[in-house]
């Protein structure tokens, strides 16, 4: 018999992991089911609505991470361009448009197969890791949607390090 075809017990739903860390961090959060819980976090550029939702067919935890900011049906094509620049500078997450929405987000998924358990230090890492690429890129996207700018002009600025603050 392979491994795979054990059935395993999970002890804990990785979900009341999450609603541990924003109780303690004292964020905004919605428990909408025993699977999902939506957190809004406040940015330096915005507030982020960060959703995480439990995928136990799959046995993997999905972060969702948006910001206010909605594509206009003229500049999609230039935002799917800049998600393909950005894209290639992250090593963990993707961004994503949802189309029918105009809606830019950050997703990132955890794989927990086997009964594996979501540490409170792994949901750290994939909330800092989501919030550090939003806040990293969030002009970019302004300046794509809101200045006309191309793609390549908008990254441009994202990926320009400063040293220091004035």
């Amino acid at each position: 018999m392979s491994l795979i075809e054990f059935d395993f017990e999970r002890p804990d739903n990785p979900v009341d992991t999450i609603e541990t860390v924003a109780a303690l961090n004292e964020w905004v959060f919605e428990r909408s089911a025993d699977d999902e819980i939506t957190i809004s976090i406040s940015g330096g550029w915005c507030d982020y609505h960060v959703s995480f939702s439990w995928m136990e067919e799959v046995e993997a935890l999905h972060l969702a991470c948006a910001f206010d900011l909605k594509v206009a049906e003229p500049r999609k094509t230039e935002v799917v361009r800049l998600l393909a620049l950005a894209n290639e500078q992250i090593w963990m997450g993707h961004f994503d448009l949802w189309s029918r929405e105009g809606v830019v987000m950050f997703r990132q998924s955890l794989l927990l197969a086997g009964g594996a358990e979501a540490s409170s230090a792994q949901i750290e890492g994939m909330l800092s890791n989501a919030l550090e690429n939003c806040e990293r890129y969030y002009q970019a996207f302004q300046f794509v949607v809101w200045a006309g700018k191309s793609a390549a002009e908008a990254i441009e600025t994202s990926l320009f390090e400063t040293a220091g603050e004035a």
